[in-house]
């Protein structure tokens, strides 16, 4: 099967990373008469006037085929909506496309690469051919045939369908049912570019609803029309060379490439995966380390600011050490886009500025040869406003006044540092590598492919930045890159990864990635982002005494001078929660396991469960964040909190406060609720508390969902006396434990013991509830909670749309 898999579709173009092109190379070719043929990849003839692109295409073959061309659509201009998936240098699907002649018309197809019948005969080919559909898209005349056989058609048609799907993105972001609007859109014939690897073509679409999504008013000034500025790449299909590599779950690379194999033998997988990566080829293949023909080189977008630029080469530059340890020199390098470029040329791997209305994902993809798992172009798109989160953080703890001091606690130093991470992070992607959020455990947080929280410590009453962040590739990274790029002349290259990988294992390098981390009931004990440290549960007590340290001193220094004071509502917000991803960190071990992305053999096959003893630690940890005192904030910060802004609302602003029930003045409650609910969402996913049924099952000494339960009850229900400012806050997370139990009652997600164990425990937590002792406020409440858990299944409905579980909690992250 291994043969079979790498011999199918074997080919490859070092297209991504050629070399920077001339001054007259990256011209545009309309700059040609606007009648006159332009060869490259195939001949192009625009029509300016009527707005009219045609292509010649070769004389077909005795199936009828003109050409096969790797399509890649993509948005030179997008929405700036967060969300809807629709930004300034995002890419559609790359596909195959053919094109046939049959009578005297064209037909476009895009052909289904992922079911074949590898180094079979024609008929167990033409089978699988058959069995699979490979849809039409378009067709078109035949304007003219030449006297060599050559087609001539107006690809304009093609150019003009919603290549990106624009249709349906708006409306999976639920701003309305457009359709495409022909009147409104046109071919930009003057972003027409001709080469011989590659044509590029642009079209204006509109599209048009009767009904809009209203949020759209937020990014358009018409919210009944949207306009995006689509780019066509055609691009030389990869000639023969490339070798395929299978993906082993244990390399932490990103496997975009299936591969069903119909002709597979009985005793082998009929599903396979092929690594995503660029072609890297040693200009002397018998050495252990050489220069290669061609590097990988990405370039910075123009658009980012002259500083964030060099931020982003330094930090892409980071690769340049794991490919020279892999035995390639001067294999990689980050440049900044040549004057007059485009950046979504094909040619260029792109590391594009992108702006929104509010921050949010960054990202980092490729174009993939679907044949082969060869990347012809990476693509990373950089949301513009994630480096003003950053600096916000640090002006939160330590406040605004240290911005350009080039201190350790540096604001603007620190955004920067972590813009060097973000590009280094995203062109990793780009380069086939996936993410690993259990790096930041173990040596020295081994990797930029985890989410980098800023490590600061507290030492006594002082906020130590000098391992806020690390600089360079770590020891993950650098395996990786070995492992997806690397070779060794004379040796075996299928056994070299296995031994790699092997070796890695052995020093102890854990892998977890997104479909193990992100899940608010993941069970993968080392699965956490923005966290930090080996001990997670050691790391919350520090993160929680930075919080302690930073809400002590927290005021209006935190702001910058002139800044409105209604801002600190916003800075408050990631400083009061700056423990939250931690605290999902800890929530991760309770009923936690550690298992591993094991292949036969290896002698990582088994999970374990995390022993008791730390279990319950991290109970206990998760207890005091639920505490009035770690709920509490300082009476000067309420007052100041209750500031507030003139003037229009600013969505930047709005989607990151508290959510408050007490009109303008600032809800200290909902922000405790805010962060019960951090604690909440995790400890009580029902995934965790089925698994603590099953880990008591098998070791009755383990810590079990009757216990867990228990212990909540106990923090958050009626006990020791306390002072009304406290009494609240801890009527506070008894209402948000309530809000859980119910809910978890109605769902259907428990097993039947789980489920019977938390009805038994709300149940007892309403009758604990009822010996209630305190002021009427204490007593009302109690009563009120009581008799939803205790009463009818209608009491639990009521309670659950007075206190829905999904209370808000605001989007924190530096993401």
């Amino acid at each position: 099967m291994l043969r079979k898999v790498l011999l199918a579709g074997a080919a490859g173009l070092v297209l991504a990373g050629a070399a920077v092109p001339t001054a007259a190379q990256t011209a545009p070719a309309s700059a040609a008469a606007s009648a006159a043929w332009q060869d490259g990849l195939f001949g192009v003839r625009q029509d300016s006037r009527k707005g009219k692109i045609s292509v010649r295409l070769p004389a077909p073959g005795a199936d009828g085929v003109l050409g096969r061309y790797l399509y890649q659509p993509g948005l030179s201009a997008g929405l700036g909506m967060d969300g809807a998936g629709l930004d300034r240098s995002g890419l559609g699907q790359a596909q195959i496309v053919v094109f046939r002649k049959v009578g005297d018309r064209v037909f476009a197809a895009f052909e289904n690469t992922r079911f074949r019948a590898v180094d079979a005969d024609p008929d167990q080919v033409n089978a699988v051919a058959a069995s699979f559909v490979s849809p039409v898209v378009w067709s078109g005349e035949v304007a003219e045939t030449g006297a060599d056989g050559s087609v001539t058609v107006d690809l304009s048609g093609f150019l003009e369908r919603d290549a990106i799907n624009a249709v349906g993105r708006l409306k999976r972001a639920k701003l309305g049912t457009f359709k495409p609007a022909a009147n409104l859109s046109y071919v930009d014939t003057a972003e027409t570019l001709v080469f011989p690897d590659n044509v590029e073509f642009q079209t204006v679409q509109t599209f048009t609803s009767d009904e809009p999504g209203g949020e759209l008013s937020r990014v358009s000034p018409e919210t009944r029309s949207v306009t995006l500025a689509v780019r066509h790449s055609f691009i030389r299909l990869p000639d023969e060379g490339f070798k395929p590599v299978l993906h082993d779950p244990r390399s932490g690379t990103s496997a975009q490439v299936l591969v069903t194999d119909f002709a597979a033998d009985l005793d082998t997988p009929v599903v396979s995966r092929l690594a995503r990566r660029f072609r890297l080829e040693k200009t002397d293949p018998s050495a252990a380390r050489s220069p290669v023909k061609t590097p990988i080189v990405f370039y910075v977008d123009r658009a980012a600011p002259p500083a964030i630029r060099e931020a982003l080469i330094e930090g892409g530059n980071w690769w340049a050490q794991a490919f020279e340890q892999a035995g390639y020199l001067n294999a990689f390098r980050v440049e900044l886009l040549p004057e007059g470029a485009h950046p979504m040329d094909a040619r260029y791997n792109i590391i594009s500025w992108v702006h929104r209305e509010t921050r949010g994902w960054s990202t980092g993809t490729s174009v993939n040869d679907p044949r082969t798992g060869e990347i012809v172009r990476g693509v990373v798109q950089l949301g513009s406003l994630r480096d003003r989160q950053d600096k916000m953080i640090i002006e939160g703890l330590v406040g605004a006044a240290r911005a350009g001091t080039g201190g350790e606690d540096d604001p603007d130093r620190l955004a920067y540092h972590r813009l060097r991470h973000l590009s280094a992070h995203e062109i990793g992607h780009a380069l086939g590598i996936s993410h690993n959020f259990a790096a930041s455990t173990y040596e020295g947080r081994a990797s930029v492919m985890d989410y980098p929280a800023p490590w600061v410590i507290a030492d006594g009453d002082r906020l130590d930045f000098s391992r806020a962040y690390t600089t360079g590739v770590g020891a993950w990274d650098r395996y990786v890159v070995d492992w997806l790029y690397g070779d060794a002349p004379g040796q075996d290259p299928v056994a070299r990864r296995a031994a790699l990988a092997a070796e890695a294992q052995a020093k102890g390098y854990r892998f977890v990635s997104d479909g193990d981390t992100r899940p608010l009931g993941s069970l993968q004990a080392y699965g956490a982002m923005w966290d930090n440290g080996e001990d997670s549960t050691a790391e919350f007590a520090n993160t929680l005494a930075v919080r302690r340290i930073a809400l002590s001193r927290f005021g209006l220094d935190n702001l910058p001078d002139g800044a409105a004071a209604a801002d600190l509502r916003r800075v408050i917000v990631p400083i009061y929660l700056y423990h939250r991803y931690q605290t999902t960190a800890v929530g991760r071990l309770v009923g936690g396991v550690d298992y591993a992305y094991a292949v036969k053999g290896d002698g990582h096959e088994r999970a374990d469960p995390i022993a008791a003893e730390r279990q319950r630690g991290a109970l206990e940890a998760l207890m005091r964040a639920l505490s009035p005192e770690v709920l509490d904030l300082p009476d000067r910060v309420i007052d100041l909190l209750s500031s507030v802004q003139s003037g229009s609302g600013d969505r930047q602003t709005q989607i990151e406060l508290f959510e408050g029930k007490t009109d303008a003045v600032f809800d200290p409650s909902s922000a405790a609720a805010s962060a019960t609910e951090v604690v909440f969402e995790t400890l009580l996913a029902p995934e965790r508390l089925n698994r603590l049924v099953e880990q008591q099952r098998r070791d009755p000494g383990q810590l079990g969902l009757i216990e867990t339960l228990d212990r909540v009850a106990v923090v958050v229900g009626p006990g020791a006396a306390l002072n009304p400012r406290q009494a609240e806050l801890r009527r506070v997370a008894r209402a948000r434990y309530a809000a859980h139990l119910a809910a978890l009652i109605q769902g259907k997600d428990l097993s039947s013991t789980a489920q019977g164990a938390v009805r038994d425990s709300a149940r007892r937590f309403g009758e604990q509830l009822k010996r209630c002792r305190g002021d009427r406020l204490e007593t009302a409440q109690c009563a009120y909670l009581a008799e939803a858990l205790t009463g009818p299944v209608e009491g639990l409905k009521a309670l659950s749309e007075t206190l829905p579980v999904a209370q808000p909690v605001p989007p924190g992250a530096p993401i």
